[in-house]
């Protein structure tokens, strides 16, 4: 039977510097989505990559004393290697410097120019260089020191003025807001749906900027070549171009995978997903993208890490004394679906401690252990079913469902502690079934095997729905229980020949 397909793709990061751990958090969100579609039989196609125009990168490229492609070259490097550090299963890492890429946003902004959905007119107004966003005169907001500053990012803005070509957004409203009404699952969560109908739409859409002469470092306009195309219109346009998207239909690769089921970004940009993407799209007359899910933050106690603060974070520094699973679990299990998460560093240690080397770690070397020295690693079910057993069964019957609910809502965090909840129910099956006095009476030994067997396989099941999470330890787990078998429920007639049983995760000490 044919896969179904399944396209999710993240933001695109951007080049100005190091991804901290709130830019990390989201790409291995994704990577846990796309894993566990790739699960449940999914072709899964799963886009990221960078960013790489703007003014912003013309500064910081001449700060540096590095030309700009070598400056992009750089960074996006640095950031591919995050992304491989964090063992993200990405399809392709995309670039938007790349040629291709270039050529087929040209052809776009010629084919909406062409059909009078660009026009040429003059910018004047509040410009955020960081976040190279306009704003206009009742935008902008006031800071405590009296200076105007970009109502996001709460930066100074700097009044510019300059020609420029302007995208007929208002053009599109009334198909947007019919659109966005009849497909309720379309902008996820729902509050950022009510921000965006709220605070944008109802109050009218206004042409947008997508054009720039002050700066030389994006696409240039092949018609009008001291212009260059805005970083949005440019950067937007990657989730068509790289799968293959062209105007005059696109690829066989483009029809399969178009459109996205998700696009994965933090609730910062939403506005740009979900109002100026549609509406690009609806130029070009192709579908829209199934979902936008605007993902919450990553945040110290302190507040949103930044380097002024000197509160920034990064993740390859915590893989280095944590290991990769272990932060992978932090970000995927304690950010909630639509509220942000905070990073402390005890709380972290308190997971691995608690959950990872506690609930997990010990219930697998407990009962490895307990394979190994009553039976020498050769387990099989005796079917001497108790009560207690009917329970416990039925439960891991029941995950794979629990589970798969869970992140077709994207609530990640609460699939993993149904994942944990059948952990600690194992844990408990232990101290109920007593194996260590069933030990004592040769009577019951075969009563002992069918315990020591339905632990095995719950940890089976946990460990199959838990390789989207932690990649590693779900390997290590099989490598431990020397058994490839990967069905969701508990079976009946599996056979184990067990490995060594070794710590999956270290207790740390936090009173030095």
């Amino acid at each position: 039977m044919e896969k179904e397909k399944y396209y999710i793709s993240t933001a695109i990061a951007y080049t100005s510097g190091k991804p901290h751990i709130g830019n990390t958090y989201e790409i291995v969100l994704a990577d846990a989505i796309a894993r566990f579609k790739r699960l449940q039989g999914y072709d899964v196609y799963f886009q990221t990559g960078t960013d790489e125009h703007g003014e912003k990168i013309e500064i910081k490229a001449r700060e540096a004393g590095m030309d700009p492609q070598a400056f992009v070259d750089e960074k996006a490097a640095g950031i591919k290697e995050i992304w491989d550090i964090m063992n993200t299963s990405y399809d392709r890492f995309v670039r938007t410097t790349d040629k291709r890429h270039e050529e087929v946003v040209q052809h776009i902004f010629k084919y909406m120019y062409d059909k009078g959905d660009i026009y040429l007119g003059k910018y004047e107004g509040w410009y955020c260089t960081p976040d190279e966003a306009f704003w206009t005169e009742t935008q902008v907001v006031e800071n405590e020191d009296g200076e105007l500053v970009c109502p996001e990012c709460g930066r100074p803005v700097e009044k510019k003025s300059e020609e420029a070509y302007f995208f007929k957004l208002s053009k599109y409203q009334k198909q947007l807001e019919e659109y966005i009404e009849s497909h309720p699952e379309f902008i996820q969560p729902v509050a950022r749906k009510n921000e965006m109908i709220n605070n944008f739409i109802k109050p009218g859409l206004q042409d947008l900027c997508v054009s720039r002469t002050s700066f030389k470092w994006g696409i240039p306009v092949d018609f009008d070549p001291k212009h260059v195309v805005y970083v949005w219109l440019d950067a937007l346009s990657n989730y068509i171009t790289f799968p293959g998207y062209d105007i005059d239909g696109g690829t066989d690769e483009f029809k399969y995978k178009w459109p996205a089921d998700l696009h994965l970004i933090g609730k910062d940009i939403i506005r740009f997903h979900t109002i100026y993407w549609p509406c690009f799209l609806m130029s070009l007359n192709v579908p829209l993208p199934k979902q936008v899910f605007g993902h919450p933050w990553l945040i110290m106690n302190d507040g949103k890490m930044s380097k002024s603060r000197g509160n920034v974070i990064y993740a390859d520094d915590l893989v280095k004394e944590f290991g990769v699973d272990a932060v992978r679990y932090y970000f995927l299990h304690e950010i909630p679906f639509a509220s942000d998460g905070v990073f402390t560093r005890d709380l972290l240690i308190e997971r691995i401690n608690g959950d990872l080397a506690n609930i997990l770690g010990n219930l697998v070397q407990r009962t490895i252990s307990m394979g190994n020295k009553y039976f020498s690693g050769k387990v099989s079910n005796k079917k001497v079913k108790e009560d207690v057993d009917n329970a416990f069964i039925h439960n891991i019957n029941r995950l794979y469902d629990k589970v798969s609910e869970k992140m077709d809502q994207l609530q990640i965090s609460d699939a993993i502690s149904e994942i944990f909840n059948v952990l600690r129910a194992s844990n408990k099956y232990i101290d109920d079934t007593t194996p260590w006095i069933l030990a004592k009476d040769d009577s019951k030994k075969d009563r002992l095997e069918t315990v020591i067997y339905n632990l095995l396989e719950s940890i089976r099941v946990c460990a199959v729905l838990l390789e989207p999470f932690l990649t590693k330890t779900s390997e290590e787990i099989f490598k431990q229980l020397s058994n490839s078998v990967k069905s969701f429920a508990f079976e009946e007639d599996n056979n184990y020949e067990l490995g060594t049983p070794s710590p999956l995760f270290m207790r740390i000490d936090n009173t030095k």
